[in-house]
């Protein structure tokens, strides 16, 4: 994941060196053509400075002769040479690439050219001036190099710039961006914003504090409308299970009557556990658990073993420990021990009488196994009122509250069917 002010700094590299690397051959072409354009011009003038010189001096024929036979030694890269033509061309420019021999090395040249006749004594004389060029490889590699340091150059002055663009500009967005991490609804009733003198930021902080606002009051009203509703849901269950406790002592009723009680008696008390486990989902949901301290996984995992004995004794389990490690994390206690209880729980109501439970604590997790027949369908497994098994005594959240209560701290719970047992597990 990329910054905001580091997506609009990649494109302007981009586009920055897909530019300069276009920019070479311009370079090139442009430099090549004042070069050439400076040689011709310079043959021209060592042309003329020939013709003048030659023109105004009073050799004979004979002399003429020998400076024609020793030109190419006393002036190298001019040729002087006598012709015979009825009239007299226009000079020209050439450009010819040849191999040639300096200080013993053999070189393939670039030359600029320019032909040119003279007049001397009457007679016409084809003057070659010629000028190496410099090498097409040199001009691209010294121009490739230039290029290369300047995208450096410019490259760091963007990220220098997108720097102090953040801590300047951006200022306001992260302090809201900070004050919002912060913001905590159980304990905050609003939300203040800094001002900012930047139009965009000091919108969005308006609009984020009305959010906020409209946020809190939706909050404490769920939260008022589920601890009441849990209140008044309550208080009539208990009312009716304490009537029904009383109707079972009538020495009056007949077995059918009794019969007929007791089976009320049972949904009465999964609903009054629905209650209290939906209750306890909202609470997790608007994390209101919002303390958390140094929990030791073996000694809470043990304490909760204890808890539930009595149900283990009943159905003659066997349970088995493993512990791997003594992990200690930073946790709410209450909501890690309702997350092992339930998994526990899980374990002893879904496992047959003789069975096996395996509960193994590691440095990653915790993993708690119990016997079975056959695999469960695990996408529904950890959905509410989702069951198993047809028991009253399930209300078909345990799952479900642990799967939250995973969430809340980003763990991971999974569930997984080998050598005949559940595995239900949560890694750190």
């Amino acid at each position: 994941m990329s910054k905001l002010l580091d997506k609009p700094l990649k494109m302007f590299a981009l586009y920055a060196l897909l530019l300069l690397s276009c920019s070479i051959p311009v370079y090139y072409l442009v430099v090549d053509h004042i070069w050439l354009g400076e040689l011709d011009e310079h043959n021209h003038i060592i042309q003329q400075r020939i013709e003048n010189k030659l023109s105004k001096s009073d050799f004979s024929d004979e002399e003429i002769g020998n400076v024609v036979k020793l030109w190419s030694v006393v002036e190298p890269g001019t040729s002087l040479e006598q012709v015979f033509m009825s009239s007299i061309p226009h000079d020209s420019l050439y450009e010819v690439t040849r191999t040639t021999d300096f200080d013993g090395e053999i070189e393939t040249d670039r030359f600029r050219g320019l032909q040119s006749y003279i007049q001397i004594n009457g007679k016409t004389y084809r003057l070659t001036t010629e000028t190496n060029v410099e090498e097409a490889d040199e001009t691209l590699s010294a121009i490739a190099v230039v290029t290369v340091a300047f995208f450096a150059l410019l490259l760091l002055g963007f990220i220098l710039l997108n720097r102090r663009i953040s801590k300047q500009i951006w200022q306001p967005f992260y302090a809201t961006l900070r004050n919002l991490r912060d913001f905590d609804l159980n304990k905050n009733p609003a939300l203040k914003l800094d001002s900012s003198d930047i139009e965009e930021f000091a919108e969005l902080n308006q609009e984020l504090e009305k959010l906020i606002l409209r946020s809190v009051s939706t909050f404490n009203q769920q939260k008022e409308f589920i601890e009441n509703a849990s209140h008044e849901l309550q208080t009539p269950l208990a009312i009716l299970r304490t009537k029904l406790e009383l109707l079972l002592q009538n020495e009056s009723l007949t077995q059918e009557q009794s019969e007929l009680v007791s089976s009320i008696n049972a949904p009465l008390s999964r609903i009054s556990r629905i209650n209290k486990n939906l209750l306890l989902l909202a609470k997790i949901e608007n994390q209101q658990f919002a303390d958390s301290e140094q929990v030791e996984i073996v000694n809470l995992t043990e304490e909760s073993l204890e808890l539930v004995s009595d149900y283990i004794a009943n159905k003659h389990i066997s349970v088995e420990r493993l512990m791997l490690g003594n992990p200690i994390i930073q946790c709410n206690h209450a909501l890690f021990e309702i997350l092992v209880n339930n998994l526990l729980i899980n374990a002893i109501t879904h496992n047959g009488d003789n069975g096996i439970m395996l509960v193994e604590v590691s440095e990653k997790g915790i993993a708690i196994s119990n016997s079975g027949s056959a695999e469960l369908n695990a996408q529904k497994l950890f959905q509410r009122f989702s069951m198993s098994s047809s028991s009253a005594q399930s209300s078909g959240l345990g799952l479900a509250i642990a799967k939250e209560i995973c969430e809340r701290y980003n763990w991971t719970i999974s569930y997984r069917f080998e050598n005949g047992l559940h595995v239900f597990s949560f890694d750190f």
